[in-house]
């Protein structure tokens, strides 16, 4: 008995040996792993009998990765493809199209140069070889956003949690996030879309009268919004000075945040000097609440439904309550369902709009009042409370006023 154990170990470690020196055979993903090809926990004769019974098979090509991912309609975009399987490539298409300059580089690494496309958005990345093909769902998308750095194409489902959301902004064919390469501002796509503007009271305070009539408002065209308000490191790159108040350090904010606390003090009219030097705008009073809203009809935008409780709005924003007197960093608080900080509390936001009376019928894209004396601003900032924060207060001053609690977020058209 102890002579035929011994045996059976030989005969398992000889199959083993064979297997490993055979390398990966069969054409299911647990017989592409060398050694214990069943998955059982132990290598012995029966791994042996799949790799023989797979015998001339080989393991499926796997695209892992095409970097850069996005590119511009022209074409000419130099791709690395990464992944396993790769060896022996044959050809290369995106959307359709065939690459041109296909090299294989090694059996995890093939180069192409993208081929023109003749619309933007995502397309799918194909590896034909002769082990057969490999997809990459979206791998490369086209893109004209020239005054954009693509950072990721498609949404975080960590971010952007709700799957119909990120179905929404894939849907327009652009990169969710960019950075803006004239000024550095990261900058995230809002999908257009429908919802009810106006009026949301929380659980202390009722709405004003300029927040009402509640009314259907429908954006028909993508935009991009900046994720964070604009910094003070950003303005003053562009502007060359600092208007800001807040430009000392604190027992809240130490030196080297400082350039990160939003740029106050900021006239709309001195905004205007700032969009013309870098091709940005302000969103509409509109677009800033169907941002900040983000889904949520509720006073505050609380992921993932919001909330009207006005004790948890100091975990979106900087208010009265816990702001020490003072802006901070942007960014520290929690997003909204868009992935958008600080659309609460810090500093009031100015928007395109001049102020005015809400219509009572379905608004679409509404650029508000042609004329008025003041500009509306949105939000709250660090000076107030939750009755100014709510998704649907409003406020507004003259086009020429400049105080500490005044900043912006900046947007842009694709």
């Amino acid at each position: 008995m102890i002579k035929r154990v011994k045996r059976v170990k030989r005969i398992n470690r000889a199959a083993a040996a064979v297997i490993v020196a055979l390398g990966v055979g069969g054409t299911a993903a647990a017989q592409c792993i060398e050694g214990d090809n069943n998955g059982d926990g132990v290598v012995n004769g029966i791994d042996l009998a799949i790799v023989i019974a797979n015998w001339g098979n080989t393991c499926p090509a796997v695209i892992e990765s095409v970097s850069p991912s996005s590119g511009p309609l022209s074409g000419g975009t130099e791709i690395t493809i990464t992944g396993q399987q790769l060896g022996e490539v044959q050809s290369v298409t995106i959307g359709g199209v065939s690459a041109t300059a296909v090299v294989g580089v090694d059996a995890s690494t093939i180069t192409a140069v993208t081929p023109p496309s003749k619309s933007q958005g995502p397309k799918d990345v194909v590896v034909t070889t002769s082990a057969g093909s490999a997809t990459l769902t979206a791998g490369f998308v086209y893109t004209q956003l020239e005054w954009g750095l693509v950072l990721e194409v498609l949404p975080d489902p960590e971010v952007i949690t709700d799957p119909e959301w990120r179905e929404r902004i894939i849907a327009t064919g652009f990169p969710w996030r960019v950075q803006d390469l004239g000024t550095g501002i990261e900058m995230l796509l809002v999908p257009p879309g429908t919802f009810m503007m106006g009026c949301s009271p929380s659980d202390q305070y009722g709405c004003g009268s300029t927040e009402i009539p509640v009314h259907e408002v429908t954006l028909t065209q993508a935009f991009y919004l900046g994720r964070y308000e604009v910094t003070q490191a950003q303005w003053a790159a562009v502007m060359g000075s600092n208007p800001s108040f807040f430009q000392s350090p604190s027992t809240q904010v130490p030196s080297e945040q400082v350039p990160f606390r939003p740029v106050d003090r900021v006239t709309w009219n001195l905004i205007q000097d700032f969009e013309t030097a870098t091709g940005l705008r302000l969103p509409t009073e509109a677009e800033w609440e169907y941002a900040c809203r983000a889904g949520t009809q509720t006073a505050f935008n609380l992921p993932p439904d919001g909330t009207n409780d006005d004790g948890l709005l100091g975990s979106l924003a900087w208010i009265f309550s816990n702001s020490a007197n003072q802006t901070h960093p942007v960014g520290q608080k929690q997003a909204n369902n868009l992935g958008l900080h600080d659309m609460h509390g810090n500093v009031w936001e100015w928007v395109e709009n001049w102020f005015g009376t809400y219509p009572s019928t379905p608004q679409t894209d509404p650029p508000g009042p042609t004329s008025g004396s003041s500009k509306m601003m949105r939000g709250g900032a660090w000076n107030g409370g939750s009755y100014d924060g709510r998704a649907s207060s409003r406020g507004g001053a003259n086009p020429f006023a400049a105080f500490e609690f005044m900043g912006f977020r900046a947007a842009r058209t694709p």
